[in-house]
């Protein structure tokens, strides 16, 4: 994908970082924040799905605590990111509003990312939003996460976010102009890296660490980002959130910052995974109804098609799919644990609530979290 195609984008994730959003750590900067929001809100306005993921609680938290310098112990960042979350959110509601457009705040930690059923209800209510036309705006949930389960700065849960909704481009906004051969304080002849591969092996060597002390990111941590976003096939643009409309221009395809290539494209990517990486716990014999379904019409299992139901799993993980004489027809994350899914096995999907007390997803695994052989 080359710039030139970002005009055909249907979903991006944009990560604001705390400098930005805070002028240096003065506060809410809110009327750059209020120009990123009029353009965010004009992609949605055009179609593409717009996830936002806000740095800034803390920052806005320090401001508002009257703190000159970042809190070192975690009861303290956990305070502070409280008292900010407040603004930052409120701000935020309020601009998108402006524009005929409904916000909604989602907190994560790491641990709900790394938990199969956690992550897929995640990710159900982050698509939900999105087809609601809803802008979501997401933090590590600062207030409760311990050092075990941080993200460590918001740029890796910006490729995180991106990796869990299959964005094609994760645009990350920061006060620099991209990513250079050097620094560009110490080596005046650095110059800007327009165009790399996200698994380029010289990157190592570019990036640097953080020096404003208000965000936990530094160059180095973007370019670990850009990487991780690779893995799903996302691209990702490192840009000044300072120059004039930069998320419209990038989407334009306007060569600003440095635009980092994935190695593959994101359903390549999305099959490789789920065919490579993650351990069958169980197995589904279909109908031929079924299989033919999935074969020929590439749609979501529906329990209705399944005839039996083999193995012990959870909610999330991974089973095959089989027809009726053993062979292989995909392999996806199931929506239901197996005692529940023998007990819906050829039902309909209306009946659920009625079989098993509640109605979760209607489809037992829905196509976009499916392998077809």
């Amino acid at each position: 994908m080359s710039r030139h195609d970002f005009a055909n984008l249907k979903r991006v994730v944009v990560k604001i970082g705390s400098s930005l959003l805070t002028k240096g750590g003065q506060g809410l900067d809110k009327v750059a924040i209020a120009d990123w929001v009029k353009q965010m809100a004009q992609l949605r306005h055009n179609g593409v799905d717009v996830v936002l993921v806000s740095s800034g609680s803390v920052a806005e938290g320090m401001s508002r605590l009257g703190l000159k310098t970042r809190p070192k112990t975690l009861h303290e960042l956990q305070a502070a990111a409280a008292v900010g979350q407040m603004g930052l959110v409120r701000f935020y509601d309020d601009g998108f509003q402006q524009h005929g457009l409904h916000a909604a705040q989602v907190l994560l930690t790491h641990d709900d990312l790394s938990d199969r059923q956690r992550y897929l209800n995640a990710r159900s209510t982050l698509l939900t939003l999105l087809d609601f036309g809803i802008i979501p705006v997401i933090n590590e949930n600062d207030t409760v996460a311990t050092e075990e389960i941080r993200f460590g700065d918001n740029d890796t849960l910006g490729a995180l976010v991106a990796n869990l909704v299959e964005a094609e481009l994760l645009l990350i906004l920061t006060d620099q102009q991209g990513l250079f051969t050097g620094d560009p304080t110490l080596f005046p002849d650095a110059t800007l890296v327009s165009e790399i591969s996200a698994n380029d092996p010289s990157l190592d060597k570019m990036a640097g660490d953080s020096r404003s002390g208000l965000g936990k990111g530094g160059m180095s941590t973007k370019v670990r980002a850009a990487r991780l976003a690779s893995r799903s096939g996302a691209a990702t643009v490192i840009a000044a959130g300072a120059a004039e409309n930069v998320i419209s221009q990038v989407i334009a395809g306007v060569e600003l910052g440095t635009y980092f290539l994935p190695d593959l494209e994101p359903i390549a990517a999305r099959k490789r995974w789920l065919a490579g990486q993650l351990q069958v716990k169980g197995q589904l014999v279909l109908d031929a109804g079924a299989v033919k379904v999935l074969k020929n019409e590439g749609k979501s299992l529906l329990a209705v098609g399944v005839k039996s139901v083999l193995g012990q799993f959870e909610r999330g993980e991974l089973v095959l799919c089989l027809d009726e004489n053993g062979m292989e027809i995909a392999r996806g994350l199931i929506n239901y644990g197996a005692a529940d899914s023998q007990l819906i096995a050829g039902k309909s999907s209306a009946d659920f609530e009625k079989i098993l007390g509640y109605a979760d997803d209607e489809e037992l695994i829905h196509r976009d979290n499916m392998v077809v052989a």
